[in-house]
């Protein structure tokens, strides 16, 4: 999949950039300021004024000379390659590539106006092109934000070894770029897409009831087996007691919910609780698909912003990549109520409910804990909120005047309302995770592979 999200190469032919795209080259201005130096002689002898309109023949007439050796634009043809894929925070290399088909080396300073999202400033780079050569520049990229970014037109002017002249051209690399999540953190979870597999082919007989059993094999009955477990025609068969043995099922369900309202754009570290939300993810997504099960997605805020229908494949996998890389966070409050809606709509049958959000500081009950709690009947919640550890600390410190009193009071409060809210959910046997943003892939992950061995759903 990495090689298939590396974005396209791009050439073009370069073009003339403006109505007079050329120029006098470093040397022509260091010999015309040469000349200057004979006006003062001019004052006293007219024939240094003689010399000075010589030499200025002279050296603009080696400059015409020069310009005509340069190679029209239309000999310089520029490409821009990327060395991987854009990964949110992940440093990446762009390289710049400029052929010249002219009859005489050049030497180039190429200008790239990347997305302001890859880099804060254009990226300048030398270089010197020989005949029928090519050179390349190399410059970094770290992307800021995920989403689509747009690349510019590269600026190239160039002259020959002498510098004379100079000429001005531009090439249209224009491109659209998209900065992915952090998938090296799916990566990194290859321990749990082993455990994973280990639950789904070699884990023990689930003692569970009702549906969602899949029949394993058939044993002899061993004590503290359930009868409801025997096989009563192959006990007939044997003339012993055979019971069944079950796994858990391949084809279960899980709803993978992101809030994208305001109170996920707060930063935690260098990224935003929607960048940690959207890499758990997909952290979450390749391990359950990898356990055999169907994975769905919805991100919303005022409205829905993305929705997949639950599925599994690498097709459906690099479908829901494309997703989460879009989506972005808004300035309003999320419309939490319509989502838990759109997903018991979608959702019948039992399903693992992933849900990534955060909980607002008020003092009536938040509509996203409200909803949360309407899905608890009829699905396995797993509610995930980033832990306040600013709060926390400004909680738990001494104060040291009034100010800082007053500060430890309300932070306190804060927490303590927090607590109380998620403990409206664990009471409703809703699943609670409350952890920083470094371990919210591994604790979601830890807590779906929980409710795998458990046979919950």
């Amino acid at each position: 999949m990495i090689g298939r999200l590396v974005p396209d190469r791009v050439e073009a032919t370069a073009a003339s950039r403006g109505r007079w795209p050329w120029t006098f080259g470093p040397t022509t201005l260091r010999l015309l300021a040469v000349g200057l130096l004979l006006v003062i002689p001019a004052w006293i002898d007219r024939r240094a004024a003689a010399a000075i309109i010589i030499w200025d023949v002279v050296v603009l007439t080696a400059w015409a000379v020069d310009l005509k050796r340069l190679p029209p634009p239309e000999a310089l043809s520029i490409a821009r390659e990327w060395g991987g894929p854009l990964i949110l925070g992940v440093r990446q290399t762009v390289r710049l590539s400029i052929a010249n088909a002219g009859d005489v080396m050049v030497r180039a300073r190429v200008t790239d106006f990347a997305d302001a999202k890859l880099r804060p400033a254009p990226a300048d780079g030398h270089a010197d092109v020989p005949v029928s050569g090519v050179a390349v520049v190399d410059y970094d990229v770290v992307p800021a934000s995920r989403g689509d970014a747009a690349m510019d037109l590269v600026a190239v002017s160039y002259r020959t070894a002498a510098g004379l002249a100079e000429r001005w051209a531009v090439a249209s690399l224009t491109q659209t770029v998209r900065v992915y999540p952090d998938i090296g953190e799916a990566q990194r979870q290859a321990f749990a897409l082993i455990r994973a597999r280990q639950i789904v082919m070699e884990k023990r007989r689930a003692r569970a009831y009702g549906l969602g059993r899949e029949f394993e094999s058939l044993r002899e009955f061993q004590q503290g087996d359930e009868r409801r477990d025997v096989c009563w025609t192959a006990t007939a068969r044997r003339g012993r007691l055979v019971v069944r043995t079950y796994r858990p099922e391949r084809s279960q369900t899980v709803w993978v919910v992101i809030d994208a309202g305001r109170l996920m754009r707060a930063r935690r570290g260098r990224h935003t609780s929607l960048d940690a939300a959207v890499d758990a993810a997909f952290t979450l997504a390749q391990v359950a698909t990898s356990a055999g099960d169907r994975v769905g997605l919805l991100v919303y805020g005022r409205g829905m912003q993305q929705r997949l229908a639950p599925d599994r494949g690498p097709a459906h996998l690099r479908a829901m990549l494309e997703s989460l890389a879009v989506a972005r966070g808004e300035t309003a409050e999320a419309a939490h109520g319509a989502a838990a809606g759109a997903v018991l709509t979608a959702q019948k049958r039992r399903a693992l409910v992933v849900w990534f959000t955060d909980i607002a500081e008020t003092a009536a009950l938040p509509e996203v804990i409200e909803s949360a709690a309407h899905l608890v009947p009829q699905h396995v919640l797993l509610f995930a909120v980033p832990r306040p550890t600013d709060l926390e600390t400004l909680a738990a410190a001494v104060p040291g005047t009034a100010r800082d009193l007053y500060r430890g009071l309300a932070a306190q409060e804060v927490v303590e309302r927090r607590a109380a809210l998620l403990g409206y959910l664990r009471q409703r046997s809703a699943m609670v995770v409350e952890v920083g943003a470094p371990e919210l892939s591994a604790t979601v992950v830890d807590r779906y592979l929980g409710v795998k061995e458990r046979n919950l759903l």
